[in-house]
Formats: C-alpha cells, structure tokens, sequence
C-alpha cells in the first residue's frame, strides 16, 4: 500500500480525498470513498439547516465506519453552526475551501478540539498554504489551474505549483487538478505531495447523484472543452462549456456589476446541470481531466485500478536504476 504522512495522520489506507462537490457530496460518495481506503467529504453547504446536516452525517456513519471529512465552503454563507453541528455529530475530519479559514480554525481551538480534529486547507498558492500552516491546519490542499470548480487567480498549473508548495510547508501537502488515474497519483508522488485530491473524476463514479446527461457530458468532452467563468468578479472557475457558460462568457467581457451577474452563476442554475440533467439551462463544473474520463466505475473500481497503476508506474520507475545486465 502506498501510505504517507497524509495516510498515517488522517488513518486512511489510500492518499486519495474527494473534492468536495457543491450538490454532489452526500454521505452515500462520501462513505463509498472511505470505504474504498480513501476521505469522503460530506458538503455542508448543501444543506439548509444545521439539523438537516447532522442527518447526513448520521447516515454517512451508519454506511461506514472509516473515517470520513465534513467541507466548509466559506464566504457563501455563514458557516459557524453547520461547524458546531458536525463537531457535535462527531466528525473529527474538516476540510476549509474557498476563503481565509482563520476564524473556522479558531472556533475549532475554542471548543477545546485542537489537534483532534484534523483540518485541511484548500489553497491556491505558496503564500495560502503558509497562512494555513500558521493557522494551525494539518495539511494543504494545492490546486491548480488544471482543476474544475474555483480556482486560484494566477493561474499556475499543478506541476508548477506542487512542489513551490511542498517546498514553502512542514505539513502533508495533496495535489489537486488534472488528476483523475494511477498517472497522476504517481506524479503528484514524485512533486513530492502525499496524496491527491480530486473532484471532477469522482461525479463521473455509480456512486455519485449526478444526473445520467452531466456524466456523459464528461465522458464525452475533451480536455479543451472547459472554460474559465467569474473572473470579472475575482474568483474564477472552471466549467464544461455549454450555453450558460457561454452567456456568462459573453456578459462577463462587459464589465458588468456583480447583480447582474448572480442569476447566471448562482447553485440554482448549477444544480440544473447537475442534478437536474438540464445542460441547456444549467452549466456544471469540470476541470481538464475530462481528457482522461472515458468509463464510469464504482468509487471502488476507480480506487482500486489508481492505486494498483500507481504502484506499477513506481516499480517501473524504479527499474531504471538497475545495471545494465547485458
């Protein structure tokens, strides 16, 4: 088995987490992932309620007994009750996208629950991944260009950006964007991260409520069939291109205030695409991978065959160091 210090610190068996998937990150993906030797993520921000949260992570507990994280988008809405609910469920794993994560870590430390729970940080640069460092989080997240969903703003790929990173923290660092087989495990491996992330290749699984059209959208797409919304309002992301994408596309080149905007970019129109299969009316995220997805696997195929490779492209690599024996 390949374990890290990511593997050893989170007590999986597989360094491989589940992005956290607006819509799409219920306790069913999440348990199957732990399952499967690698962190689930249930979302927070899919929920209405603190209650209806911790119904959630009830049933992700009764579907698995591994451990598994709970995600908190920041800056969308107010976080703080759907964190004491899940601390209160018992989750001991939290992940912090989208935001500065220095008053979730605080609420965390307030509860008398530093250093048992575990927190990873999404960032999107060196000088992120330091502040999450300070903060007190236990490993970074480091996303690059490559990937679906937000993104950094500097636009820096994940092989560039992997090892600034790996080489600027003392904590576990997890590669993420453009990753989605036994490939891009090993080669996040050997930028010297200790294990992967990944989103865009876990809604293309059986085990995911996406609708049937978003996965074959993703089975058909190629890697340049993406396209990079909301950058007029400083927070880019990547989508599949489509009609709403293309709309937004063309208002953003306008410089349009941000209210005219949130119709088209809002999780109602998101969850059109997504969960609804409406792909002319809704847009859906997705990153670069798409080149690489070409089946729909369950969690545990998928996990399987990125490890197994994994190992396969390691051995191979190490071979090269062998004598020449002729």
């Amino acid at each position: 088995m390949l374990q890290t210090r990511f593997t050893q610190l989170f007590k999986v068996e597989r360094p491989i987490v589940q992005g956290g998937l607006q819509h799409l990150a219920f306790g069913q993906l999440a348990a199957a992932v732990s399952n499967a030797g690698g962190l689930g993520q249930i979302t927070a921000a899919a929920f209405p309620t603190p209650e209806a949260l911790k119904e959630e992570i009830k049933l992700c507990q009764a579907l698995t007994t591994r451990p598994f994280a709970v995600n908190f988008a920041i800056g969308h809405r107010p976080m703080n009750d759907m964190l004491d609910a899940a601390l209160e469920a018992g989750v001991r794993y939290v992940s912090l996208t989208a935001g500065n994560p220095a008053k979730m870590i605080k609420q965390i430390r307030d509860r008398g629950l530093e250093g048992e729970v575990k927190i990873l940080v999404l960032v999107a640069g060196v000088k992120t991944a330091l502040n999450a460092e300070s903060l007190g989080a236990d490993c970074v997240i480091v996303v690059g260009y490559e990937g679906g969903g937000h993104l950094g703003r500097d636009d820096i790929g994940t092989l560039v950006l992997v090892p600034q990173v790996v080489d600027a923290v003392k904590i576990p660092v997890l590669a993420s964007g453009g990753i989605g087989d036994a490939r891009g495990l090993a080669a996040s491996l050997a930028l010297g991260a200790e294990g992967i992330e990944m989103g865009t290749r876990f809604v293309a699984t059986q085990e995911s409520i996406a609708h049937p059209n978003y996965k074959e959208a993703l089975l058909a797409a190629r890697e340049t069939d993406t396209v990079i919304i909301e950058r007029s309002v400083g927070r880019p992301a990547r989508t599949l291109k489509g009609p709403i994408s293309n709309e937004i596309l063309a208002l953003e080149a306008t410089n349009p205030p941000i209210e005219s905007l949130l119709s088209y970019i809002s999780g109602e129109v998101n969850k059109q695409g997504a969960i609804y299969g409406d792909l002319e009316r809704g847009f859906v995220w997705a990153g670069q991978v798409v080149g690489l997805i070409h089946d729909i696997p369950t969690v545990q195929e998928l996990l399987d065959r990125i490890v197994s490779g994994a190992e396969e492209i390691i051995t191979r690599l190490a071979h090269l160091r062998e004598p020449d024996k002729k």
